[in-house]
C-alpha cells in the first residue's frame, strides 16, 4: 500500500510539472547531419554547448533563429513522421534560417537518404504565466 502511495505522488508531481510546459507547433526545413569532419568541424563529436553525440541519439541542430522561439539546448520536439522525442543538443551556422538537422550518427547514406523536407515539428517550452492550461 506505500509503494502504491508513493508512486502517485511521483505520478501527480510528474503531471504538475507538465502543466508547467506547452507544446508548440512550426513548419521547418529538415535535414540530416552526421559525425564526420567534413559536416562540422575538427571534433565532429561535439555540439556546439559541448553536448558529446553518439551513434543512436534522438538529438537535432538548430538554426540560430529558432533558438528565439525556445528550441534552445535540452528543448524535446516531435518531428512529423518520426517516432520519439528528440532533444535539442546542437545549433547551426547563422547563415541557417528556420531548418533543424537531424542527427545521423555516422551512417551518412540514410543522411543523404533523408534529403531536405519541410516538416511539422512539435516543441515543447515553459508555459508563461499569464497563459491558461490546455
Amino acid at each position: 500500500m506505500t509503494l502504491i502511495l508513493f508512486l502517485s505522488c511521483l505520478c501527480d508531481a510528474c503531471t504538475e510539472s507538465d502543466r508547467d510546459y506547452v507544446w508548440k507547433s512550426r513548419t521547418v526545413n529538415v535535414s540530416a547531419y552526421n559525425s564526420v569532419e567534413w559536416q562540422t568541424d575538427d571534433e565532429p563529436s561535439v555540439a556546439a554547448w559541448g553536448d558529446t553525440l553518439k551513434p543512436g541519439m534522438k538529438t537535432v541542430a538548430v538554426s540560430q533563429d529558432l533558438l528565439q522561439l525556445g528550441l534552445e539546448q535540452g528543448t524535446q520536439l516531435k518531428i512529423k513522421g518520426l517516432k520519439g522525442i528528440y532533444i535539442v543538443k546542437d545549433r547551426m551556422n547563422s547563415r541557417w534560417k528556420n531548418k533543424i538537422d537531424i542527427y545521423m550518427g555516422n551512417d551518412i547514406e540514410k543522411a543523404r537518404e533523408w534529403g531536405m523536407k519541410e516538416i511539422k515539428i512539435e516543441y515543447r517550452v515553459k508555459r508563461k504565466a499569464n497563459t491558461k492550461t490546455e
